[in-house]
């Protein structure tokens, strides 16, 4: 299994996402420039100008029509995917840490930092078909977590928000009313900041990842823990495979303590486990920082990984990966 590296970045990769067809993968980093590129070959499509800061996460549309980012310059921006073209932003007091579009890309859900006095927030806001007719009102606010929240994604229907952040609670709200519904027990839960979260193909149980060392699966609807996966670093970055009953853990320390450890060729390497009897069954070394990003293409056939040191890593599977026993 031969990596594509795409070298396109000039800061550490914050973000990775493939659209619904697997055929574009986008790339988010601290270099104000989202970028996509063919997910097949790692050729360099085009970048997405316009943002001043650091952009921390991204989503498209199902149609692959539509890109939402959202940035440390306190703005989220809806992009045309083709054209590379600016369709709107939205202005918020605090930068914008997660976005992710709703089933039916109507609605999008837009999570803020704290900032000065602002404490973070959920906002939930409206996209329009006609990017003519967008408006920046939302259509709820949450308030209520205590410090960054980290990701929030949408669960089942769009009737639910699944949250979680540096507090280590994982928060399940109701998107009409911004009632909260369920909290993760404190018992089975995280230690430490959740760093990640990611969902199941089929949007019936979620993965988190978090700075405690381990990753948790968790029911979508219970909130119900499923599995714990333990391993030696930090987990910074949380994949699952669509395909097959693997889950992916990226990680390694904070950037700030990485000249503490041994700097040997791409020590940092993106573990897979066995999604049930939860043992590591493998590992792809090769960034020369902590993994900050990983996703699975929708066939499972291939995954990308996204480092501290700006590269992304593009690994198509070996067909002998298809047949690991236990």
């Amino acid at each position: 299994m031969r990596p594509i590296l795409m070298k396109g970045h000039e800061r550490p990769l914050t973000f990775l996402k493939y659209n619904r067809d697997g055929d574009l993968l986008f790339s988010c980093a601290k270099d104000h420039t989202p970028t996509v590129w063919f997910a097949d070959n790692g050729e360099r499509l085009g970048t997405y100008r316009g943002h001043n800061g650091a952009v921390w996460s991204c989503d498209v549309s199902r149609d692959s029509t539509r890109l939402i980012t959202g940035s440390a310059d306190q703005t989220v921006k809806l992009w045309n995917v083709q054209t590379g073209a600016q369709l709107y932003t939205f202005n918020f007091g605090s930068p914008a840490r997660s976005v992710d579009f709703a089933v039916g890309d109507k609605l999008a859900v837009i999570t803020t930092d704290p900032f000065m006095e602002l404490t973070s927030a959920i906002h939930v806001k409206r996209i329009a078909r006609d990017p003519t007719e967008q408006t920046e009102e939302s259509v709820l606010v949450i308030k209520g977590p205590q410090g960054r929240i980290n990701r929030a994604v949408w669960g089942p229907l769009n009737r639910t928000i699944i949250s979680s952040g540096e507090d280590a609670v994982i928060r399940i709200w109701d998107s009409e009313t911004g009632k909260l519904l369920r909290e993760s027990d404190k018992e089975s839960g995280h230690k430490k900041t959740i760093t990640s979260l990611a969902k199941s193909a089929d949007g019936s149980h979620f993965l988190t990842g978090s700075l405690d060392k381990s990753a948790k699966l968790w029911d979508m609807r219970t909130l119900t823990l499923i599995k714990t996966y333990v391993t030696e670093r930090p987990v910074n970055a949380v994949a699952m495979s669509p395909l097959l009953d693997h889950v992916v853990l990226g990680g390694g320390q904070d950037a700030s303590a990485v000249t503490t450890t041994d700097h040997r060729a791409g020590k940092f390497e993106a573990k897979f486990y066995d999604k049930i009897l939860q043992e590591e069954i493998g590992g792809v070394k090769g960034h020369f920082g902590p993994i900050n990003a990983l996703a699975f293409n929708p066939d499972g056939k291939s995954f990308s990984s996204g480092g501290e040191d700006g590269y992304v890593r593009l690994h198509h599977f070996d067909p002998d990966y298809f047949n690991i026993k236990i």
